[in-house]
């Protein structure tokens, strides 16, 4: 597949880490670094297959995990341990970082609520359907990257293995699928990433239907969201953007 898609949505190394050890529920103090190592590659290979584009710091990260399960895995010298007070753990600066970063992430992520929070205060109502108004009275996270390769990485093992040998006839463009995703936006306030998947007929519309949610994230067209840490995703319309999807991209290209 051709289409390489460059995301500014793209978290770096530490958030799939945190993001990794969050969703294991993992000690951050005391991590599993052969267990973490090998789902960090599988997100790394998951993301090159899709070609998206990636970061060099991810490759450093890789390298540096690949190190500290290296030296974890050396037998310990008990005559030069003991010459030493103590030996460092080989994780030590790696936890210091992740502590570190997930401090700095909390602290921005509570300055975005307040941000959002203070310009409520004089929101200008609108007219809206009664589904949408009680909607948007719960609070919801947005749903990362990794979030979302997860989903991608689950609705792939949920097809049938008897699909995966059909011959496919039909053929999936970003562009169609995005006008199609869009679509069903206006018939519904909301539409469940799981229910994307299970419309499409083979692996290949399951692949052309990712991307094209990454691209339409991108574009800042739609929100990918969750009423809680690693619940199921919902797509929903960015109401700061609403001028039609056509005439926007008409407008990027002029």
């Amino acid at each position: 597949m051709s289409y390489k898609i460059k995301l500014e949505i793209f978290e770096g190394p530490l958030d799939l880490l945190l993001y990794l050890v969050k969703k294991e529920h993992l000690n951050i103090y005391d991590i599993p670094i052969a267990e973490v190592t090998e789902q960090y590659l599988g997100y790394l290979e998951l993301m090159k297959l899709l070609d998206l584009n990636i970061a060099g710091e991810f490759l450093v990260m890789a390298a540096t995990l690949m190190q500290i399960k290296s030296k974890m895995l050396l037998p310990i010298d008990e005559s030069a341990q003991a010459e030493e007070e103590q030996l460092e753990d080989p994780r030590a600066e790696l936890v210091r970082r992740l502590l570190e970063y997930d401090k700095f992430k909390e602290i921005a992520q509570n300055l975005k609520e307040r941000e959002t929070n203070q310009q409520g205060v004089f929101k200008r109502p609108k007219l809206q359907d009664k589904d949408v108004a009680l909607d948007e009275t719960q609070t919801y996270f947005e749903a990362s990257i990794f979030d979302l390769i997860t989903a991608f990485t689950q609705a792939l093992k949920d097809v049938p293995k008897e699909l995966f040998y059909e011959v496919i006839k039909d053929e999936f463009t970003i562009e169609e699928k995005i006008h199609q995703i869009l679509h069903l936006l206006l018939d519904s306030p909301h539409v469940s990433l799981s229910e994307l998947f299970k419309q499409a007929k083979n692996k290949l519309e399951i692949i052309v239907t990712f991307l094209s949610i990454l691209e339409l994230i991108r574009l800042k067209e739609i929100i990918a969201r969750q009423k809680t840490l690693f619940a199921e995703i919902e797509i929903v319309r960015n109401k700061e953007n609403i001028m039609p999807y056509g005439r926007r991209e008409k407008t990027q290209t002029n």
